[in-house]
């Protein structure tokens, strides 16, 4: 799991180089009712946990995978941010399609 974990956080700092993300919840909210997301990293330690429950229930209905890491700080740090991050979504994978396939299972 850990190690799952870790390459996620290594994907996600080649996409923020190469791709497109959308970070913080309104943002993430927009792609995923547009559409336009490939996939919606959230993270689990976010308080209160409200604030993110209707993203995976929206990203259910448009068929876009949704997956979860541990820490908002970690997902902050990998996005290239200098603020932790409650959630992002892919857009453009920046030609890396074939590494992001084993994360859209």
């Amino acid at each position: 799991m850990a190690e799952d974990v870790k390459a996620l956080y290594g994907f996600i700092e080649k996409i923020a180089e190469k791709g497109r993300i959308a970070k913080g919840v309104n943002e993430v909210t927009k792609q995923v009712e547009r559409g336009s997301a490939k996939l919606v990293v959230t993270a689990q330690d976010v308080d209160p946990k409200e604030i993110l429950m209707h993203i995976p229930v929206l990203c259910k209905e448009k068929n876009i995978p949704c997956t979860e890491v541990p820490s908002k700080t970690e997902l902050g740090k990998s996005a290239k941010l200098i603020v932790s991050c409650s959630t992002l979504a892919v857009l453009d994978f920046g030609g890396l399609e074939k590494e992001a396939e084993k994360f859209l299972k």
